[in-house]
């Protein structure tokens, strides 16, 4: 991708989130707080123009991109949606190493009845892919927007680990001299 900007805002504040469960395809709304963080994101987006908007269809991302101005001109991306965590989806990071021991890392698995970290990485270098040149934003999830940007820079995906992106939070991808580069990341 030459000449382009891709925007990555992750979704706000969930129940789950806030809890530190894994979230993955569960369908959840946002919290106040949450809502409160969308309306944070669409201070910082006003009067920026983008020539696509990317939004996963889980309801969290579609939710913080409608009270951020965007959802009429959203394209809804089905590749764009979170990991599928398969059994360890509602768990928290504790409660999987009771089970897989303290070593366990969602980047390391297992994550049984779920998808690879490759097959993340996959749908990731799709929407990449399918992104126009110019700016695009894209509102997704944390660990999905973590492994784009692992792909986008040309790193394995369990780079993604390093990272961390809260709720609500802006970044930016493009280039440094001809080079994948993050512009800003995790920014209020």
């Amino acid at each position: 991708m030459t000449n382009s900007e891709l925007w990555l805002v992750r979704h706000g504040e969930t129940a789950w989130s806030l809890t530190g469960q894994h979230t993955g395809r569960t369908d959840l709304a946002l919290t106040e707080k949450g809502r409160h963080e969308a309306r944070a994101v669409a201070g910082r987006l006003a009067g920026i123009h983008f020539d696509e908007v990317i939004v996963s269809p889980l309801r969290r991302a579609r939710e913080t991109c409608e009270i951020a101005g965007f959802s009429a001109q959203a394209r809804i991306e089905p590749n764009a949606m979170e990991w599928d965590y398969g059994d360890l989806n509602g768990l928290t990071r504790a409660q999987i190493k009771e089970i897989y021991g303290p070593d366990w890392t969602i980047w390391q698995g297992p994550v049984p009845g779920g998808e690879t970290l490759e097959e993340v990485a996959i749908r990731a270098r799709r929407v990449l892919e399918s992104a126009p040149k110019g700016r695009t934003v894209i509102f997704a999830h944390g660990h999905f927007l973590r492994i784009l940007t692992a792909v986008h820079l040309g790193l394995p995906p369990a780079a993604a680990r390093h990272f961390a992106l809260a709720t609500a939070k802006l970044s930016i991808l493009g280039e440094d001299y001809g080079h994948p580069a993050i512009v800003r990341w995790n920014c209020a």
